[in-house]
């Protein structure tokens, strides 16, 4: 597939882009299938300069099972670019606990990052962000009407590269209440894994849903419980839509329709506890 194009926009004003970064707290449901894991909690506090602090925790298991993670990251805003500083997730639950820990040295040009117990140096580049703040980079991005939607992430030693596509807008009902959403696909060479969220321009591109499937057979749903913003938000530009391909389309909706909430098999356990908190 060729790499997308830049696109023409209504240009969004500055406070839409960086709607985002309102001092926020967001509160999710996690499903697979008929089964509820448990919950994830985000939040990003006030802060009265360029620095900020973003929390991840989340508490989810099934039967004998439970995954409890704790991730910090530490940033800065310099125009409508998020700049890494520090990244720790702390994992613990069933199996092996870790942590992974990953510094931006921006003025050395290098990254350190610890995983388990192995560590690995990286050069330093502008277009790297750590797992948990590229969120409000791709929400700020989405604000702006930016494309390519395409980022890349320091994760588990690792640079890993995501693409998305807006499909689409669709309202969303759960039951926390009724949302007007983009719907956004994450874009894969290979259809045996489909991932699909929704975000609400509203709430300044909150997600309120994410639903994955795994070979067209249990899917993972988190959903949207509360969420609090601590000021008013701007009006925000409506989204371009970049529309679907075709045959990803027919596939993903195929792997929709064949939910299966039956018995769960040992290896789809096993998959739980990283599809959990997978965004």
């Amino acid at each position: 597939m060729a790499p997308a194009q830049a696109v023409p926009f209504t240009k969004p004003t500055q406070a839409a882009i960086l709607s985002p970064l309102t001092a926020q707290t967001a509160t999710y449901n996690v499903f697979y299938g008929s089964f509820e894991l448990g919950t994830a909690k985000y939040k990003l506090p006030a802060t009265t300069s360029n620095y900020y602090v973003y929390q991840f925790d989340s508490d989810v298991g099934l039967l004998m099972l439970s995954d409890q993670r704790h991730i910090k990251s530490e940033f800065t805003l310099e125009g409508t670019k998020l700049v890494p500083y520090r990244y720790v997730q702390k994992r613990t639950g069933t199996g092996s606990d870790y942590e992974e820990q990953t510094a931006f040295l921006k003025s050395e040009n290098y990254i350190h990052t610890i995983y388990k117990n192995d560590t690995k140096k990286l050069d330093y580049t502008e277009e790297l962000f750590d797992p948990l703040m590229v969120q409000l980079q791709f929400r700020m991005d989405l604000a702006a009407n930016h494309r390519p939607l395409s980022f890349k992430m320091v994760k588990e030693m690792d640079i890993d590269d995501y693409s998305f596509r807006v499909l689409g807008n669709e309202k969303v009902t759960l039951d926390s209440g009724t949302y007007d959403t983009v719907k956004i696909e994450v874009i894969r060479d290979s259809t045996k894994r489909q991932t699909i969220f929704w975000m609400a321009p509203k709430l300044a591109y909150l997600p309120v849903r994410l639903s994955h499937f795994s070979k067209g057979s249990k899917q993972l749903d988190i959903q949207l419980a509360n969420y609090h913003f601590e000021k008013p938000l701007p009006i925000m530009t409506p989204a371009i839509i970049d529309g679907h391909d075709p045959e990803q389309a027919k596939q993903a909706q195929e792997l929709i329709e064949q939910q299966n909430n039956g018995d769960i098999s040992s290896s789809e356990l096993d998959e739980i506890k990283r599809l959990a908190t997978e965004k």
